[in-house]
């Protein structure tokens, strides 16, 4: 029991951290990008991924963790292909309206369990599709406003949206298969999203901006705000990993969607920002369906739990009884070894 309490509190911890950092840096890059004008996302994402290795080094030679060899393939595979999940994301905002970029993540939903059925035989209640459902379609009435299709934006999409699943579901199948922690995954994968962002990056800003990272007139207040995004980005990526490995790739989206409706209500509190009753109405369903979400699961991981206790108690119920009379014999023979013919 003890040891179930520890889990859950750390699964509690890995969540309030990943929401916590995840608006917090949400919050430094609207600044950064609005009203600072610096557009250079996935150049500013490589930035990130690189101080997030150099962090995980220091503690690594600090012995805060230690360092478990990983197949040099997997991680490298690993590495680019969630480098260009991100890259693709990106250039799916460029090349979409708004809306149409907020159904391509909403889709990353029931793409993952899709694939986490066909594949890893995974099982998903009907209570539980309910409440992803309802999640759904509470964030897309939230944050949808227009959808305007075009060939190339629809491609890019779906490239971000298969990339996406499959890298959260091997973040989620590595840890658990390899036994490695969130924190030797991400040291060893960091260096590899990196330099495919880091290389790939300028190229895509400024396809999409029009402008030149490197020309880019850096004022202090702006490698300031740089600076704070990066440090903050190190606990963004940690605890993505740590989450995604606590939990499932699926629970991941769910709290990825808490984040915006999270980051759309502060928006309307401090920052003002234009909120309607249809924001309102969108939240409060996105809102039931995640504490839906949450209940389900629990009662699922519950009974799974006392399935397993009981499958174990009878074990022992039926083992018993063969090791008291292997027993009785053992002291029979030795009667019958010491006894005077």
């Amino acid at each position: 029991m003890g040891e179930m309490k520890s889990m859950q509190m750390g699964v509690i911890g890995a969540l309030f951290l990943s929401v916590a950092s995840s608006v917090s840096i949400v919050i430094c890059n609207k600044a950064l990008m609005t009203n600072l004008g610096f557009p250079f996302a996935t150049t500013l994402t490589s930035w990130h991924l690189m101080v997030t290795y150099c962090t995980l080094h220091v503690a690594y030679k600090l012995n805060f963790f230690e360092n478990k060899p990983i197949d040099t393939k997997t991680v490298v595979l690993f590495g680019l292909l969630n480098g260009i999940s991100i890259g693709l994301l990106n250039l799916s905002l460029g090349f979409n309206s708004i809306g149409f970029y907020q159904m391509t993540k909403l889709a990353i939903i029931p793409f993952t369990v899709l694939l986490e059925t066909l594949f890893l035989n995974k099982k998903f209640s009907q209570k539980i599709k309910f409440s992803l459902f309802l999640l759904l379609v509470g964030v897309g009435i939230a944050s949808i406003t227009d959808l305007q299709l075009n060939f190339v934006g629809s491609v890019l999409s779906l490239l971000a949206i298969a990339t996406t699943c499959v890298g959260q579901i091997l973040t989620n199948t590595i840890q658990k298969r390899l036994n490695v922690t969130s924190t030797q995954l991400l040291y060893q994968s960091a260096p590899f999203q990196a330099a495919i962002l880091f290389v790939s990056g300028p190229f895509v800003d400024k396809y999409l901006t029009r402008l030149n990272v490197f020309s880019f007139h850096y004022s202090p207040i702006v490698v300031g705000f740089i600076t704070l995004s990066c440090l903050i980005a190190v606990s963004v990526n940690f605890s993505t990993f740590l989450v995604i490995g606590k939990t499932s790739p699926v629970t991941y989206q769910v709290l990825g969607h808490l984040k915006t409706c999270l980051v759309l209500a502060f928006g309307y509190t401090l920052l003002h920002d234009p909120f309607t009753p249809r924001n309102i109405a969108g939240i409060l369903i996105a809102v039931l369906g995640m504490i839906l979400y949450s209940y389900f699961c629990s009662v699922a991981s519950k009974s799974k739990q006392s399935s397993s206790e009981s499958t174990f108690l009878g074990k022992d119920r039926d083992t018993t009884p063969l090791l008291s009379q292997e027993k009785e014999n053992n002291e029979a023979k030795k009667l019958d070894k010491h006894s005077p013919v």
